[in-house]
């Protein structure tokens, strides 16, 4: 999420601001803070860069065998 610097917006509030107004399983599990976000020439985000960039940040479902 890409926020302005003068912002007072932490996790917390943005999860509790979601709370009850998303089902448990939409819920985000983390929120994480950019300066801004990488956009291509057309203005459109760009997923695979924030992809690369936070994929630590990602653990993939176990799969159920």
């Amino acid at each position: 999420m890409a926020r302005p610097k003068e912002a007072a917006v932490d996790e917390q509030s943005i999860l509790a601001a979601l709370d009850g107004r998303l089902t448990k399983f939409k819920l985000p599990k983390r929120v994480v803070f950019v300066d801004d976000l990488p956009r291509n020439t057309m203005g459109k985000v760009q997923k695979n860069v924030l992809r690369e960039k936070f994929a630590d940040l990602y653990t993939p479902p176990a799969r159920a065998s």
